[in-house]
């Protein structure tokens, strides 16, 4: 069997060949029995194996519902701050994400049951004159870990990436986060630097 990716406007559910179509021509890239196509925007469904990645339409309820409670299941986690969302949080996420722009999602899915979220913003990277796609979230259910449903939503986000032509994906981690190190190290991710000597990128806040 060999997996698909679909990439067209957001929330359209058409096969790859519909997709060729708009686009007007066809692209096709093998990575770990994965292929898709794309014209340009982020990837709409990804299917691999058991695990099917569809791009979050925040126009639909369901998405809109596995959303919020895929993403208080990480911010209860402790790598998530271990409180859940707000009340606050839980009401305005999903209007205040549709006047943002720049937002690009998507929710993996075992048969019909919502696995694993991952959110991503469109940034822009000034020494490269190109935009860039910062992974802002990824979240899989704790039962559902150490079955490469992390994997599969980091493709996802670096097939999309390639379709928008950025030149990179940049995300955070917490140091003490071992397992997600893990996986971003496998998936290609490196700590940010422009000379060794410099040091590495630190990220830092200011709460306002």
């Amino acid at each position: 069997m060999r997996p698909s990716v679909n990439a067209a406007r957001s929330g359209d559910r058409s096969p790859a060949a519909s997709a060729d179509a708009m686009c007007g021509r066809k692209r096709r890239q093998q990575r770990q029995e994965t292929s898709y196509a794309s014209c340009g925007k982020v990837v709409t469904l990804m299917t691999r194996d058991s695990v099917r990645v569809a791009a979050i339409d925040l126009d639909n309820p369901s998405h809109a519902q596995s959303l919020i409670e895929m993403l208080d299941h990480y911010a209860r986690d402790p790598m998530g701050g271990g409180k859940g969302l707000t009340p606050d949080a839980r009401e305005r996420l999903v209007p205040e994400l549709r006047r943002f722009p720049g937002y690009a999602g998507a929710l993996a899915y075992v048969g019909d049951e919502p696995v694993g979220l991952i959110n991503c913003f469109i940034g822009f990277s000034t020494f490269a004159a190109r935009p860039l796609l910062n992974i802002h979230d990824i979240v899989v259910r704790r039962e559902r870990r150490g079955h490469g449903i992390a994997h599969t939503l980091l493709d996802w986000a670096q097939h999309s990436a390639a379709s928008l032509q950025c030149c990179k994906l940049t995300l955070e981690v917490l140091s003490n986060n071992e397992r997600a190190l893990r996986i971003y190290e496998r998936a290609g991710f490196k700590p940010y630097m422009l000379d060794p000597a410099a040091g590495q990128a630190v990220l830092l806040q200011k709460i306002l």
